[in-house]
């Protein structure tokens, strides 16, 4: 098939996908919240009689979303897939998927295709265990793996996974206790583990590599800047020095973006053609900035040229569903035609952090590619070829098997973090640890959606304080705490003493409900058969790096502070639909 022809039979089935129907979502309302919050059974425990029951529909269909935006609302379109808990899913079993394939926090995706195999990992930052691998085998269904990366390392930013010689590797830019950042590395010989322990491969000052093998059969990594350093043949130490490699495509002057900041360069080999996929125009800021641009070179030391379509990925309106674009890798599909995968917010869910986005790309007659998803607004048709296979991960947990890492992970940790989290027959054990949640360094949970319903039953032990949150930081969070006399509030990331309760605590069970960024607490002292509606609902829109920095996204949240421990029982988690209320 030519590419005209190609290009023309594509055009036909985005066209398909436009036809499906659409209802435009309804605004959620405090009574969506009261109803929400007391259609769980009586006793609490999260079972199919609770919210989303529904969520047994896999039509994909059904169900609409809007995204509330800066300047109002982006127009009605089909809704996603429902998978586990109701959660949105890419696939919507009819041959299409919808954007994004991996929902919630998982920014600068790096993917590596390893024979039927896909594997992606992503910037965990300050979460640890961290750098959580998932793997899939059609590019839109994806589930978690393992974790590789246990030690803290201090922030992790954008990293490379790659395989060489039979050997998997990660590249990581870290900065350890606030020093300068370098470059570490990670190896394992089978993908689920183990990995070793970290390298420091003495790179100073660097971020975002990207692992490429040259026309000379040597290892290179390339860097933000966009710079260029040789490896060792083991990968595990550098060969030569620091060397700048290429100067990126400069987009006009006058459009709107954070800064140049040249970064996330992904390298490919294709035919007689190396290409440098790189991401200019800043990560956040405005939404017009963040972009994908691309060159090639025949060899790995250049000269590059600049791609004729630049820039291949670009936000251009606050109307679109999808912000700040960019940081894009290159990959060939299960029947080879080729995609990108890439970042970006979701308009109106910046809270979300940046989530993980799937392009499908064509291969011109010069050589070059450029993307045909647009704004990415529809349904896609899925890549050819794939076998579905399991698609996110339920968040409920009982606590009878270790979920750290793959779901819950420290923020900040320090080195010995690890060990105030203790599995028993009872549940899990976590020890206190500063005042406040600010310093207790929390147990935290990623979700991907515009709206759910958690719930923990916390049992206190000696003088801790325990409760439930959304953390972004120590500097942006809300919650409910219970010491053992007193029932507190955090708001504004402080607690409010005015809204204190003296309440006598040893075992409670705690309800928070998110709908489309409002908040609103219930907690239960018997176990679930009497709850109390907290006083004060809390808008959380605005807790997200525009305002705080940091590249983070709101995660559930449970902290342990004081001299004692918390004892987590029966988690449970149900995406709402909104729309539906």
């Amino acid at each position: 098939m030519t590419n005209d022809a190609r290009r023309k039979a594509f055009k036909t089935m985005l066209a398909g996908a436009a036809s499906l129907s659409a209802v435009p979502a309804l605004a959620a309302t405090a009574a969506a919240v009261n109803a929400a919050s007391t259609s769980r059974s009586a006793t609490g425990t999260g079972n199919a009689t609770g919210i989303g029951a529904d969520a047994a529909d896999t039509s994909g269909n059904s169900n609409a979303a809007t995204s509330p935006g800066a300047a109002g609302c982006t127009p009605p379109s089909p809704g996603w897939g429902k998978g586990v808990e109701g959660q949105r899913q890419a696939d919507l079993g009819n041959g299409l998927y919808r954007n994004p394939i991996i929902a919630g926090d998982h920014p600068d995706p790096t993917v590596l295709k390893d024979g039927s195999d896909y594997y992606l990992t992503y910037s965990s930052f300050y979460s640890y265990p961290g750098l959580v691998i998932w793997h899939s085998t059609d590019l839109v269904n994806w589930r978690p793996i393992t974790a590789a990366l246990t030690k803290p390392l201090g922030a992790v930013w954008a990293v490379d996974l790659c395989k060489h010689n039979g050997r998997y590797f990660i590249y990581i830019p870290a900065a350890p206790d606030g020093d300068a950042w370098s470059i570490y590395a990670i190896w394992a010989d089978n993908i689920a583990g183990p990995w070793s322990e970290p390298v420091d491969l003495k790179i100073a000052g660097c971020i975002d590599p990207g692992h490429v093998v040259g026309e000379d059969g040597k290892r290179y990594l390339f860097v933000n800047g966009i710079r260029k350093i040789r490896l060792t043949d083991d990968g595990l130490a550098t060969d030569g020095q620091l060397e700048k490699a290429y100067e990126p495509w400069r987009y006009p002057a006058d459009w709107v973006v954070e800064n140049f900041a040249p970064e996330g360069p992904k390298l490919l080999r294709r035919g007689k053609w190396f290409y440098l996929v790189t991401a200019v125009g800043g990560t956040a800021g405005p939404v017009t900035g963040h972009m994908v641009i691309a060159a090639r070179s025949a060899s790995i030391h250049g000269p590059w040229e600049h791609c004729p379509h630049n820039p291949l990925v670009r936000t251009t309106s606050t109307a679109e569903p999808w912000w700040s674009r960019g940081h894009a890798t290159l990959v060939e599909g299960p029947a080879g035609d080729w995609w990108m995968i890439y970042h970006g917010y979701e308009n109106g869910y910046r809270t979300l952090g940046r989530q993980t986005l799937l392009e499908p790309i064509e291969w011109t007659a010069d050589g070059w590619f450029r993307a045909l998803g647009g704004d990415l607004s529809r349904p896609l048709p899925k890549p050819r070829g794939g076998k579905a296979g399991p698609s996110g991960h339920a968040l409920s947990d009982d606590f009878s098997s270790n979920r750290m890492g793959v779901q819950w992970a420290f923020h900040d940790p320090a080195p010995d973090e690890s060990h105030r989290a203790r599995y028993t027959q009872q549940g899990l054990e976590l020890a206190g640890r500063g005042r406040t949640p600010a310093d207790s360094r929390p147990l935290t949970c990623g979700v991907g959606e515009h709206s759910y319903q958690a719930e923990i039953t916390l049992t206190l032990d000696g003088q801790a304080e325990a409760g439930l949150l959304l953390f972004y930081n120590s500097k942006a969070f809300v919650g409910l705490g219970f010491a053992p006399d007193t029932i507190k509030t955090f708001q504004y990331a402080e607690e409010h003493s005015w809204a204190r309760v003296q309440r006598a605590t040893s075992t409670v069970r705690v309800r928070l409900t998110n709908v489309e960024n409002v908040i609103t607490f219930h907690y239960s002292h018997d176990g679930g058969r009497h709850w109390t509606l907290h006083g004060t609902r809390m808008e959380v829109s605005g807790i997200h790096h525009n305002v705080f920095g940091g590249f983070l996204s709101l995660k559930l949240g449970v902290y342990c502070a004081g001299v004692g421990t918390v004892r987590l029982n029966d988690f449970t988690f149900q995406a709402i639909d909104a729309s539906k209320k």
